[in-house]
């Protein structure tokens, strides 16, 4: 196996963004795979990492002391659905909920940007894992401003109003909203996955000759792809203001699903082991209690 099985990646210079760090995405290679020898050796780490994650989720889980938000953004076709498809199937889904983020609907849009957010915020001892997220709000709005006339912001009432200041006041919203979920408990790990245009452009042909994989395309989708350095852009802005010890952001390379996969599961265990959780203690009373009910229930006939 390669040299990075032994180790987390957490701290991996070419996917860990430190905070205060200007991000240009043109520095991540969407190609990294951080020591990885191959498929079968990445492979061979995630499941082990799977397995980890079992134990982990289910003392999370018992222990009720923390909880764990996951969120995933990503330019179309780069691999969101299969990694918390393979990286969470060791997870007990009822410890376990996914919320996708559509477009708000018009009780959504009654309330501030993040109201929908915190409702989804995970309950302790759960994982949340949120598949795109809160910063869709910095994201294809920015690319797209004429979409937050519809939120009735006082003093946005044409596209031209929303400035650089606007922007500056939602990464501080986002920021401040991230650091009163940490403080209560939730560890939060955030995830943008990487693809270069090339790989892009390879999965939506697949997803068009394959008739399987049909339903997953759209023309919208090309309408997004042709507007590439905008979004590279707002993501840049995105990384580089939001980036906390509290909640950081993994830029994780995304050409080569099976280190994507491995470097996600990996983090995510790495994160979970550092809590140290540890299942429930009883106390002598509830001890006791269980010696009855067991001496109860040998002493029943059979």
């Amino acid at each position: 196996m390669g040299k990075s099985t032994d180790n987390h990646l957490k701290e991996d210079k070419h996917i860990f963004v430190k905070p205060g760090t200007e991000i240009n995405l043109k520095d991540y290679d969407t190609d990294y795979t951080a020591g990885f020898k191959n498929k079968e050796d990445a492979e061979e780490k995630l499941q082990a990492d799977i397995a980890s994650l079992t134990e982990l989720q289910d003392k999370l889980y018992s222990s009720c002391s923390h909880s764990l938000l996951i969120v995933f953004q990503a330019m179309d076709a780069a691999g969101k659905d299969s990694t918390i498809k393979h990286v969470m199937s060791g997870v007990n889904p009822q410890g376990c909920d996914v919320t996708s983020f559509k477009l708000p609907n018009s009780v959504e849009l009654s309330h501030d940007y993040l109201w929908r957010i915190h409702k989804n915020a995970p309950l302790k001892g759960k994982i949340e894992i949120f598949n795109r997220s809160h910063y869709e709000e910095v994201l294809v709005t920015r690319v797209h401003p004429e979409i937050l006339l519809k939120q009735n912001i006082p003093g946005i009432d044409s596209a031209d109003k929303v400035d650089e200041e606007f922007w500056k006041r939602r990464y501080k919203n986002i920021c401040e909203f991230e650091k009163m979920l940490f403080d209560s408990g939730t560890i939060i790990l955030k995830f943008f996955l990487h693809v270069s245009k090339k790989e892009q452009k390879k999965r939506f042909l697949a997803r068009i000759d394959k008739p399987q994989k049909n339903w997953k395309f759209s023309l919208a989708d090309l309408k997004e792809r042709a507007l590439w350095n905008e979004y590279r852009k707002a993501y840049e802005k995105a990384l580089t203001n939001t980036s906390k010890e509290y909640a950081p952001w993994y830029i994780i390379p995304a050409d080569n699903k099976w280190f994507m996969r491995a470097a996600v599961g990996d983090i995510i265990v790495g994160t979970l082991s550092e809590l140290n959780l540890k299942y429930p203690k009883i106390t002598e009373a509830e001890r006791e209690e269980l010696a009855k009910a067991k001496a109860s229930l040998l002493g029943e006939p059979d």
